[in-house]
């Protein structure tokens, strides 16, 4: 059968994998940076993961995989591949690449290697000389690992990741990445409600340009985080539009319309907070979200209790530790002690002493290219 893979930032295939294992997907696999899965009709499963996945950031058609330590292997193992099967004679497709601890450590190489091993497969299966390219995109990676070549497919779109929801048409400096946030929400397990049924507070007093609570009320309203967008796949013939159309039809009739989340954003600049609701309302969800000016250490929590997640500014882009260690210790008074449940990611290792308290539990994970801890206080 034919298999998926979803990319995950490091640190976040746990929760890539509980995602996949929710949307009901078989033969879950887990590797580092990706999950692999088995949806029972291919098409179907391209369509909803993308549609779904939050934490993820991109969905990839696995074509094959097989050992290869010459280019002769690489050739022609590539070329014996069904790639008429997904490339129409018109495709338009590009190959990438990546290598690591690999015989063929040159990545222009292999790419052009697979090109060529794809161009005179199509040549055969076609009966052709010359392929106009004017049709649907389709990028294929070559990742080499160990010797271990993959070979995929991407159905999401080459700069047009899952993070990009579409409702963020401007952002703040150091934007957080929504599969970023998505990721730290589940975390949290967050989803906007008790067993009851009531409505859990949830603050983000560093909101920025609103991308955690934002997050947070699609969660609570199961908004399908790839509603408002489109796919890379849309345009492949494999995939009926109607599968689509099917597929939109059933994440809109899934919409908690009548729920009623209960959540909280604040930030020091005005410009901030006007561009947090301007994204809200792109988003549908302006009307979940209660947006203030208003500055850390002149933040009132909302209520008894309820769970805050939190992105401060860093050290690294405050460009002065003093700063950040002010503004740690204002989230320590704010939150000791309370009945709250407090999750903050930051690079600075100081974190803990300016809060003065040590954290409950640390996740390691990479905000961008940013090394840091995600620290939980239950």
């Amino acid at each position: 059968m034919t298999t998926l893979i979803a990319t995950a930032a490091f640190g976040l295939e746990a929760t890539v994998k509980h995602e996949v294992t929710a949307l009901g997907f078989d033969n879950i696999k887990t590797f580092d940076g990706k999950i692999e899965f088995t949806p029972q009709d291919i098409a179907e499963g391209i369509v909803r993961a993308n549609l779904w996945l939050r934490s993820a950031d991109r969905v990839l058609l696995k074509i094959a995989e097989f050992p290869a330590t010459t280019f002769d292997d690489l050739f022609e193992q590539t070329k014996a591949l069904p790639w008429e099967a997904w490339i129409p004679e018109d495709g338009k497709f590009t190959v990438t690449g990546k290598s690591v601890r690999s015989t063929l450590f040159s990545v222009p190489d292999v790419q052009s290697i697979v090109k060529k091993a794809v161009v005179e497969k199509m040549k055969q299966k076609y009966k052709v000389n010359w392929f106009k390219e004017t049709g649907a995109e389709f990028t294929i990676q070559a990742a080499l690992l160990k010797d271990v070549v993959t070979l995929t497919i991407d159905t999401t779109g080459v700069g047009n990741g899952l993070h990009k929801r579409g409702y963020r048409a401007q952002a703040t400096k150091a934007p957080m990445k929504e599969t970023m946030a998505a990721a730290l929400i589940d975390l949290a397990r967050f989803d906007g409600f008790d067993k009851k049924g009531a409505p859990i507070a949830f603050l983000d007093p560093c909101c920025g340009s609103g991308t955690l609570p934002i997050e947070a009320a699609m969660r609570a309203k199961n908004i399908a985080p790839g509603l408002a967008r489109n796919f890379v796949s849309e345009a492949w013939p494999q995939i009926e539009s109607s599968t689509w159309k099917q597929a939109r039809q059933t994440a809109y009739a899934a919409i908690r319309i009548e729920a009623e989340p209960t959540i909280f954003a604040a930030d020091i600049d005005p410009a901030a907070v006007e561009l947090a609701k301007a994204n809200a309302e792109l988003a549908g969800v302006d009307d979940c979200i209660q947006f203030e000016n208003r500055p850390l250490n002149q933040t009132i929590l909302p209520s008894d209790s309820g769970i805050a997640i939190i992105n401060p500014p860093y050290g690294e882009r405050l460009g002065q530790v003093k700063e950040a260690e002010a503004l740690y210790a204002d989230l320590g008074k704010l939150f000791n002690p309370t009945n709250w449940n407090v999750y903050v990611l930051t690079p600075d290792e100081f974190f803990e002493t300016a809060y003065k308290k040590r954290a409950r539990a640390k996740r390691k994970l990479f905000n961008g290219m940013i090394k840091t801890d995600y620290y939980q206080y239950f």
